[in-house]
């Protein structure tokens, strides 16, 4: 996920990729970069953040996670 984007965009965009799904909350969580290694120089991955998105109790169910 993009590290800029705030709740409220993580909020919409769940709702327009998901027709008849509601957010209740969100939660967020920034990631650093892992120090990476080839050979003898160091690098750095990009940073990341991650999201856990909570649905109101009459939103419709997420497709890809039904059945786990």
């Amino acid at each position: 996920m993009h590290t800029d984007a705030n709740k409220t965009m993580i909020k919409e965009a769940v709702e327009k990729m998901f027709p008849g799904t509601k957010v209740a909350s969100v939660n967020t969580m920034n990631l650093d970069g892992k120090t990476k290694r080839r050979g003898t120089t160091f690098g750095k991955t990009s940073k990341t953040k991650k999201a856990i998105v909570q649905l109101t109790a009459d939103s419709k169910d997420i497709e890809i996670f039904e059945g786990l």
